[in-house]
């Protein structure tokens, strides 16, 4: 078992084009020995957003705090803590944060 504190990951920012006032910390994953699934946790400064992209694989998302929308290729849902989220392969999707306070939340993709 490998139990990580979230303070000792360092954040990283985020630089891929399109993403702004956004770092991540990679809390688990095969460089501890997760076998199937990457977990982070991104936090989204007031004014922020990732990169509206699309990929290959699903991810999960768990909404810790702030307040967000999630754009998609058609609509945008506002999104708030305790509200998980499935984005399908391929989906087009960007978080967006909306609030005062940062938009923290955790994603885990697979390890492909």
């Amino acid at each position: 078992m490998i139990i990580r504190k979230v303070n000792d990951v360092p954040a990283e920012p985020v630089t891929e084009p399109g993403a702004a006032q956004v770092t991540r910390r990679i809390l688990l994953s095969p460089c501890e020995a997760a076998p199937n699934f990457t977990m982070r946790r991104f936090e989204v400064a007031p004014g922020g957003f990732t990169m509206f992209h699309q990929h290959n694989y699903e991810h999960e998302i768990y909404i810790l705090s702030g307040r967000g929308k999630v754009r998609r290729k058609d609509s945008e849902i506002e999104i708030a803590p305790h509200d998980a989220i499935l984005v399908l392969p391929n989906e087009e999707h960007q978080f967006i944060n909306i609030g005062d306070e940062p938009l923290v939340f955790l994603c885990l993709i697979p390890n492909i």
